[in-house]
């Protein structure tokens, strides 16, 4: 070792701090969560907990309940063709609705998201304008436009186009048609919130390399709005899966949708047990259609960055 070198001493960790100092450095963060806590905790997990050990009643004559815990209300309900074909008219009632929803909803949200014109602040309140009607009166006026009597078949028949009135209502046509047109802004607004990534220049560079319109809508649009498009799918299939007004009103009792029939089980036929498991039972579809979700964007996010392609 030469003149004036020195050994460097290696320096010992910093020890790490003891769980009463984390808990004075977190303690403000835990006071401004602990309402928001609390909220969920009385709003959503004690009934939850509720619901759950209802569903493990057993239901009597009379509406009477029987204090027990048991599966036997689950292994009745899902033993019976007909609340399998409500489970079934739900979904088919979330698809279609979701799946109509996107295609009208993607151009308007595609078109306020790229417009640079002054009205875009109108156009935006215009879209969304619906929000500040109740659903229940939107509901109403699908009813007289879809009715017998109502103007899509009045003016159908004035001008002969049809002999008799077309069935729009009382089905699952006439739900599907109004739960659209009541869940476009949600979707509008979900996918303007998705649509970050959206840059003209990157359409303008792939237009300047020769792709088409189509090419540039499907290798550059659809990828980078894929995102906003899911979280729209979500929020509207959520949304139509918990829906009561519009499958009440517009179904005329002959559309059977989970809603509805815990509705029904509860306050018509006062049997709360069968009630209960029909809701836990929707509360799993929840679930899975989230999980299903989360899936689908951690597949899109791979894609969309690369990760996990093979490096060669």
């Amino acid at each position: 070792r030469g003149p004036g070198m020195t050994t460097a001493v290696p320096t010992a960790p910093a020890p790490a701090a003891p769980p009463a100092g984390r808990l004075r450095r977190h303690r403000p963060v835990l006071l401004l969560l602990a309402p928001g806590a609390l909220a969920l905790l009385l709003t959503y997990a004690l009934p939850l907990v509720w619901v759950v050990r209802m569903a493990l009643n057993r239901p009597l004559d009379g509406g009477a309940i029987l204090q027990t815990v048991t599966l036997s209300t689950f292994t009745d309900v899902l033993a019976s063709p007909h609340y399998w074909n409500v489970i079934g008219q739900t979904l088919q009632l979330g698809v279609l609705t979701t799946v109509f929803t996107l295609l009208l909803s993607y151009p308007v949200a595609l078109f306020l998201a790229r417009t640079t014109s002054r009205w875009r602040s109108l156009l935006f309140a215009l879209a969304v304008a619906p929000l500040l009607i109740s659903s229940v009166a939107r509901t109403f006026g699908w009813m007289a436009i879809l009715g017998n009597q109502g103007v899509v078949n009045k003016t159908l028949l004035a001008i002969g186009v049809i002999d008799d009135p077309l069935r729009l209502a009382n089905n699952m046509t006439g739900v599907v048609i109004a739960s659209t047109e009541i869940y476009m802004p949600f979707a509008i607004l979900a996918m303007l919130a998705g649509f970050g990534r959206l840059d003209p220049e990157l359409e303008r560079a792939a237009a300047s390399l020769g792709a088409g319109r189509i090419a540039v809508l499907r290798r550059v649009v659809l990828p980078l709005t894929a995102s906003g498009v899911l979280t729209a799918s979500l929020l509207v299939f959520v949304l139509s899966l918990s829906g009561y007004v519009t499958p009440r009103l517009i179904g005329g009792g002959r559309v059977f949708v989970l809603a509805t029939e815990i509705y029904d089980e509860a306050m018509n036929s006062l049997n709360w047990p069968v009630a209960a498991v029909l809701s836990v039972l929707l509360l799993v579809l929840f679930g899975l259609v989230v999980a299903l979700h989360l899936w689908a964007q951690r597949v899109l996010e791979a894609r969309f960055t690369g990760r996990g392609r093979s490096t060669s």
